[in-house]
This record gives C-alpha cells, structure tokens and sequence, in this order.
C-alpha cells in the first residue's frame, strides 16, 4: 500500500490499466502456457516444467515507484505475464528456443540471452528471456528458458539477496561462485552424457542393422535394438506348428537378465544360442505340448527353451533352473518343483545324449 502512495499521476494511471485489464492477463495465462506444451509435445522436446504467472498489483506499484517514468503506458511493460520453461538439459535450452519462435514473435530488440552476458572468469545466473507477442492478444510477454540446475542457483542467489561485494564479505561470495561454477560443469556434464548415449544408440543401431552382432555387447539398449529384428520369430513359428497355434507376443526383455547370467556378453552370443540350441529347444517344446491342446502359446516361449536347453546341456541343474524361473516369474517354491520335474523330463530329451 506505502507503494501506492508513492506513486505520481501517471503511473497511478497506469495502475488503474493494469487492474481494467487484469483479466486479459488472465486469458493469457489460461491460454497461451497450453499452447506452449502442445508444440513441445509435438516436438518431442521433455521438459521438466512450465510455469506461468500474473504479476500482482504490489509488485507492479513497487516497480512503478522505482522507475514507473520509462513506461508510457502498461503495453510498455513486458512481464505482467511471464512464462518460465525449465528443461532437464542445456542444449534442450535452444531447442525451446526455436519452438517458442516458431510459435510467437519474438522482440528480439528487447530479448536477452544472459548466457552471453558472463565474463570469461564469473560464474553465475545463466537464462535466455525472450519477449513474445501473440497475435491474439494486445499485451507482450516474457518467456524465461533455463535449465533445473541454472533454476536451482538462481533461486539460491535471489534467495541471499547480496547485490555487490560490500553487502556480503568476500569469503562468502567466493563459495557461491564455487557453487555456481560447480552447477554450470554439471550442467554441462549431464549434456554431454546425454550426447554420448545417444551416439552409442544409434552406433549400436547400426551395428545390430549391418548383422555385426559379435561386435555388439549385451545391454538394455542392444538387446532392445535386437528384439526389434525379431531373432526368435522362427523358433517360435516352428514350435507353435506342432499344435498349429497362435503366437502371442508378450515382452521378451526380462531374458536378458537370464542371458546375462548364462554368461552371454554379446549380442553374437546371443545368435550363437539360437543357431546351436534350435533344435534342442524345439525338442522341449514338442514334449510339452505335443499332446497338448494349446493353440495359444506366448512369444517367450522360444527363448525360455532355449535357455532350458543350454542350463539342461552343460550341467546348470535345480539351482540354475530355478534361476531362470526366479527370474522371469518371479521368486516361488513353486519355482523349485518345476524345476526338479523338467529335470525329471531331461533324460527324455534326444539332445541330452549328444555331443556338443
């Protein structure tokens, strides 16, 4: 209210504008944020948030106080509305950036990037404001777009409230700026992590795409790439045949827990399964279902005799059975009597009784 008081004619004029078209603010705020993470969506950009928010009316009289003299009316004023985009990642910075300009004319006259703003030797508060003009409303905004961290130590420093050197000793500011200097590598680092990830990907895409499997290791990224192959397709053709039946498709990914723990390291191992216990695993299914009615059977049914029939081959016995069933199903006891009656079973199969 002290500030209200202050205030000469013409920003008291101004005051007046701001509370008569306080609901157009309003409309912005209901309309223009929705728009904003649509084309993020469709852009596929993930962020970590969009907030948004409406000046009030006390911060407006203290600004008018201050400096209420450079503004001749409230259209001259920016961020009565305001955006703030805070993504996970630097680079996802300008991403942003480019939808926010795709979607709304931007000031740039009157827009900053603060990110180029620092000195070569300081840390500190990184952001790139952009003032925004949509066609459907008479009013600029801003939009703020920075990164968690970049957020993180931006409230940190508001939140100290020092302006200069002189209002807070020197040994405190040199820790902030540690701080700040430590957030910003972080920063940098996730990015950088993030790029080398998805390098590897699209190396592992390529290789797993040319047939270079021995040169492929196992892990949730390769093994998701070889699935999309569909390398147990013809297996599980050739076992639902015996009962002409349908093949279900249910999530193969758990198994490479199990290949992992059978010791496979490469994706070429895991070929080299299916090529040298086909057949072996053919035969397991045919003595289970073969006077069966089965005419459904699940996608998992090819790489689970498979590995039945490299655990039953080289000697992996109750214990390396109940493994396999622990991990795909789940901890049971009822995990240790399957396990013992497929072992019951294993003397009937042909392959148990052939050379390697």
């Amino acid at each position: 209210m002290a500030d209200h008081c202050r205030l000469d004619p013409h920003a008291q004029a101004i005051l007046e504008e701001y509370r008569a078209q306080r609901p157009v603010f309003e409309k912005m705020q209901e309309t223009i944020p929705g728009r904003v993470r649509a084309l993020l969506d469709e852009a596929g950009i993930v962020v970590a948030s969009v907030e948004s928010r409406i000046k009030e009316e006390n911060s407006l009289a203290g600004k008018l106080a201050l400096k209420g003299g450079k503004y001749a009316s409230l259209a001259d004023i920016t961020d009565i509305f305001g955006m703030r985009i805070i993504t996970f990642y630097t680079d996802d910075v300008d991403k942003v950036a480019s939808a926010v300009d795709r979607l709304f004319e931007v000031d740039w006259e009157n827009s900053v990037d603060k990110r180029k703003l620092l000195e070569v030797d300081s840390f500190g508060y990184l952001s790139l404001h952009y003032i925004c003009k949509d066609p459907e409303f008479p009013f600029r905004f801003e939009v703020q777009m920075r990164t968690i961290l970049q957020h993180a130590w931006a409230n940190m420093n508001h939140d100290t409230g020092y302006k200069t050197g002189v209002e807070v000793p020197t040994e405190y500011l040199r820790n902030m700026n540690r701080l700040a200097g430590m957030l910003e590598l972080v920063d940098e680092q996730f990015s950088r992590i993030r790029t080398e990830i998805n390098d590897y990907r699209r190396q592992v895409q390529s290789l797993v795409a040319s047939g270079r499997l021995e040169e492929v290791p196992l892990d949730g990224d390769s093994y998701r790439s070889f699935l999309q192959l569909g390398p147990f397709d013809p297996l599980n053709r050739r076992i639902a045949s015996v009962n002409q039946a349908e093949i279900q498709d249910v999530t193969l990914m758990p198994f490479l827990a199990v290949f992992k723990a059978l010791g496979l390291k490469t994706l070429g191992d895991v070929e080299g399964l299916i090529k040298k216990y086909g057949e072996a695993a053919y035969q397991i299914a045919c003595y289970q279902i073969g006077l069966t009615d089965l005419d459904i059977l699940a996608s998992s049914v090819g790489p689970q005799n498979l590995c039945l029939a490299y655990l039953l081959k080289k000697g992996g016995g109750r214990a390396g059975i109940r493994m396999m069933l622990d991990t795909l199903n789940g901890p049971s006891e009822s995990n240790d009597t399957m396990a013992e009656y497929i072992l019951a079973q294993a003397e009937d199969f042909s392959f148990m009784h052939s050379k390697d």
